[in-house]
C-alpha cells in the first residue's frame, strides 16, 4: 500500500509537470498566422486609432493587462461585466481602455470569427500602447484561451501602493516572478497618472502625527502639496512620472533615486537592498550610448508575466464579446 501511494505520487508529479509544460508551449510567436493574418495588425491599427485621440490610453491598456495576469492568470476575465466581477473589485478603481479591447475584437469577429482571444488581443494591446509611447516593442507570444469565471473577491491580492517590498515580492513570487522582473515591470509607472488621495498621507499625515514621508525630496514635497492640499480633491490625478510622464523612459527610476517617487510602495524600492541595485542599473542608463537595458528587460518581464495561468481549450474558450462569456 505504501509503495502504490508513493508510485501514485510520483505519477501525478510528471502528470503535472507536464501538464504544465504543455500548457506553457500552447503560447508561440505567430499563432495566428495562418487562422487569421491580420490579427496583429488589426489591434495595432485599433490601438492607434484611440491613441491618437488620447494619448493616456497607453498607461490604461497597461494597467489592464497587468490587473488581469494577477488575477486568476492571463485570461481576459478583466474584461467581464457584472456586479461580483473583477471590475467590481476595490482594486480594479480607474481601470479604463475596455471599449478599445472591446473595439479591436469587434473588428477582428467581422474577420476571423471565433478565433482570436480576448485575453491575446489584451496582451498585443499593452505591447502597442507601450511602443506608441516611446517605449520597447517585443514580440508577444499568443495562443491564450478566456476564462470563464470573473470575480471581485479574487482580486484582493492585487498590489497595492502601500505594500512594503517584502509584500510586493510575495505577491510577485506568487505569479512566479522575481525582484528583478517585480522592479522592471513597475517600471511601466514611467507613464500613467495616480490620484491624490493614495499618496497624501505622505505629505501631511505619514505617521499619524501630521508630519511628512522623510524619503520625499524637500524641494519635490513642496511640488506635490501644491498639487494635492490637504483639504483638495482626492479625484485629483497626477503624473506618476514628473519628468517625462508621456514617455516611456528610464526617468522613473531616476525620480525614486532622487526621492521623487509618488506612490509609497514605489520608492521603498530605493530603500531596499535588492531592489536598489536594479533601480540604480536603470537609473544610470544612457539611450543610445550604453544601450538601453530598461527596454530589452522590460519586454522579458512582459512576456514573463503574460504567461501566467493561461488556459487551455480545456478550461478556457474564445469569447465573441469580451465583456461576457459565450
Amino acid at each position: 500500500m505504501g509503495v502504490y501511494f508513493g508510485n501514485y505520487c510520483y505519477v501525478m508529479i510528471i502528470v503535472l509537470v507536464l501538464g504544465a509544460e504543455v500548457r506553457s508551449q500552447s503560447l508561440k510567436n505567430g499563432y495566428y498566422s495562418t487562422s487569421c493574418p491580420k490579427a496583429e495588425s488589426i489591434v495595432r491599427s485599433t490601438v492607434e486609432s484611440h491613441f491618437d485621440s488620447d494619448p493616456t490610453i497607453s498607461p490604461g491598456l497597461l494597467r489592464l493587462h497587468f490587473h488581469d495576469c494577477f488575477v486568476q492568470g492571463c485570461d481576459g476575465s478583466v474584461l467581464i461585466k457584472g456586479k461580483s466581477a473583477e471590475q467590481a473589485a476595490l482594486a480594479s478603481t480607474g481601470l479604463r481602455g475596455f471599449e478599445v479591447i472591446d473595439d479591436a475584437k469587434a473588428r477582428l469577429e467581422s474577420v476571423c470569427p471565433g478565433v482570436v482571444s480576448c485575453a491575446d488581443i489584451l496582451a498585443l494591446a499593452a505591447r502597442d500602447a507601450v511602443d506608441l509611447s516611446s517605449g520597447p516593442s517585443w514580440t508577444v507570444p499568443t495562443g491564450r484561451k478566456d476564462g470563464r469565471i470573473s470575480l471581485a473577491s479574487k482580486a484582493s491580492n492585487l498590489p497595492s501602493p502601500l505594500d512594503s517590498v517584502a509584500v510586493q515580492r510575495q505577491k510577485f513570487q506568487a505569479k512566479g516572478l522575481d525582484t528583478h522582473d517585480l522592479v522592471t515591470l513597475l517600471g511601466a509607472h514611467t507613464i500613467g497618472q495616480t490620484d491624490c488621495q493614495f499618496f497624501r498621507y505622505r505629505l501631511y499625515n505619514f505617521t499619524v502625527t501630521g508630519n511628512s514621508d522623510p524619503t520625499i525630496s524637500p524641494s519635490f514635497l513642496t511640488q506635490l502639496k501644491t498639487l494635492c492640499p490637504p483639504n483638495g480633491d482626492g479625484s485629483k490625478r497626477v503624473a506618476l512620472d514628473t519628468g517625462s510622464p508621456s514617455n516611456f523612459d528610464v526617468s522613473f527610476f531616476k525620480n525614486l533615486r532622487d526621492g521623487n517617487g509618488i506612490l509609497e510602495s514605489d520608492q521603498r524600492l530605493w530603500s531596499d537592498s535588492e531592489t536598489n541595485d536594479v533601480v540604480k542599473k536603470y537609473a544610470s542608463t544612457i539611450r543610445g550610448l550604453l544601450g538601453f537595458r530598461f527596454d530589452n528587460e522590460f519586454g522579458k518581464a512582459m512576456i514573463k508575466m503574460s504567461s501566467i495561468d493561461i488556459k487551455s481549450d480545456v478550461d478556457g474558450e474564445v469569447r465573441k464579446f469580451c465583456s461576457q462569456v459565450n
